[in-house]
């Protein structure tokens, strides 16, 4: 066989691995949709930006200050993303540990396209602002969230903690774990996938007993508020 068919049939080879390659390199990055039996697959680019979802998509992820693409992840779980959120006490009897129309929290929290959630509450750092939640999508835009917290207590006093570093002088910040406590979301999100809104209750726990303090759970209504890279602070 001489050099010249040797580099024809290899260049060939080459030709036919490419043609086998081509696709899966090409599927990194596009567009997914989810079939009827609720499975998801890559489709070409053409077809898959036709679709509303992904149209709705760009147009939302490209303000007009900024040129930016859509996130895979986002189409893939819609949910995903940094929002900003109020949670109003509702619907509560007297005595509840936050009064009806009182703001339980204003936070930031970040859903995850592989169902994990963070949230960066408004409480005190010292009493346990960050916590954790799972979620599951229910239907077509709604969503459940399992939100775990560690809660905390911060006193200001002329007596030490046991522990405290001998020789300090006081006053004495002294901290307290309240106990483990809980939030249930159901939020549905809305059409151009901006915002959302739904229910929540928090539910508090003591941490010796594991009964629930006194005033809870805490009902009310949820709203949030997609944050982008041109979102400016709000106040």
């Amino acid at each position: 066989m001489n050099t010249r068919l040797q580099a024809s049939i290899a260049m060939a080879l080459i030709g036919l691995s490419a043609i086998a390659v081509t696709p899966r390199v090409q599927a990194c990055g596009l567009p997914l949709v989810q079939s009827a039996n609720g499975k998801w697959m890559v489709v070409a680019p053409a077809k898959g930006l036709s679709t509303a979802a992904a149209r709705a998509m760009m147009a939302a992820d490209a303000p007009a200050s900024t040129k930016t693409y859509y996130n895979p992840l986002q189409f893939l779980e819609p949910i995903t993303g940094l929002y900003e959120e109020t949670l109003t006490s509702e619907g509560n009897p007297p005595g509840s540990a936050i009064p009806n129309g009182a703001v339980a929290d204003h936070a930031y929290s970040v859903w995850h396209a592989d169902g994990t959630e963070i949230m960066n509450s408004g409480r005190p750092a010292g009493d346990g602002n960050f916590c954790l939640g799972t979620w599951a999508r229910t239907g077509k835009r709604t969503y459940q969230l399992n939100h775990f917290t560690l809660s905390w207590t911060q006193t200001v006093s002329n007596t030490a903690d046991p522990g405290t570093p001998p020789g300090l002088p006081p006053p004495f910040v002294n901290n307290e774990f309240v106990g483990p406590g809980n939030i249930r979301e159901t939020i549905t999100l809305s059409p151009d996938g901006n915002s959302f809104t739904g229910t929540f209750t928090i539910t508090q726990y003591m941490g010796e007993t594991g009964e629930v303090v006194p005033g809870f759970p805490v009902s009310g209504v949820i709203n949030g508020t997609r944050l982008t890279i041109d979102s400016p602070v709000s106040y």
